[in-house]
């Protein structure tokens, strides 16, 4: 019984030790994903393992090698195969994926591999505004069009669908009268940085 307890000890310390790994999947500049990378540098229990892009020329990947995090693009073949992808997250033992800009739907290998372990930020309050091609400046011009009185950002679990895993945390700041689709996106952004990786810490130390 004792060394049960010993080695019970033990796996939880070990655990602690050794913290999750997270792969970031992005497909554009890649602000949000430095933003991560920077939030985990001196963290414990959570590290940022690998940067993946599904565009070669995607200027994440300058961040990615900037801030020495392992990074790879990948072409539409391998995402739709999806083991070599598979293959990548095994090696660098990523115990969750981050989606930070990143356009192509989750194929379902990659689903059945990670149950309820990827997470999206949108720049709106799903359900609105959501939806495939609903992304970036798209989504800021759609909400002004439509008149809202606020937007804001949808942090959430991915499913089969776009935009349509369960939420996980929003947060609201106002479009004013007047506010141009460049205005929103500055309020959403401010709280892309603070929030999403103070969310992605939470939901990952929860595991």
């Amino acid at each position: 019984m004792q060394s049960f307890a010993h080695f019970s000890l033990f796996c939880a310390l070990k655990g602690l030790i050794m913290g999750k790994n997270i792969a970031i999947f992005a497909s554009g500049s890649g602000t949000n994903a430095e933003n991560i990378i920077r939030y985990f540098e001196k963290n414990a229990s959570v590290r940022v393992r690998l940067v993946l892009s599904n565009r070669k020329d995607a200027y994440v990947l300058e961040r990615a090698c900037r801030l020495g995090v392992p990074y790879r693009a990948f072409p539409k073949s391998d995402w739709e195969a999806a083991e070599s992808i598979l293959d990548l997250l095994r090696k660098y033992q990523i115990d969750f994926i981050v989606l930070a800009g990143f356009l192509l739907r989750i194929p379902d290998a990659l689903l059945h591999a990670y149950p309820d372990k990827i997470i999206n930020i949108h720049p709106a309050l799903l359900p609105k505004f959501g939806g495939k091609g609903m992304y970036g400046d798209r989504v800021h011009e759609a909400v002004v069009m439509a008149g809202e009185s606020e937007s804001g950002i949808t942090i959430h679990y991915i499913d089969e669908h776009y935009d349509e895993g369960s939420t996980v945390f929003q947060a609201k700041c106002p479009v004013l009268p007047g506010d141009t689709p460049a205005d929103v996106a500055k309020k959403v952004h401010a709280l892309e940085y603070e929030w999403f990786p103070k969310i992605i810490e939470r939901v990952v130390n929860s595991l």
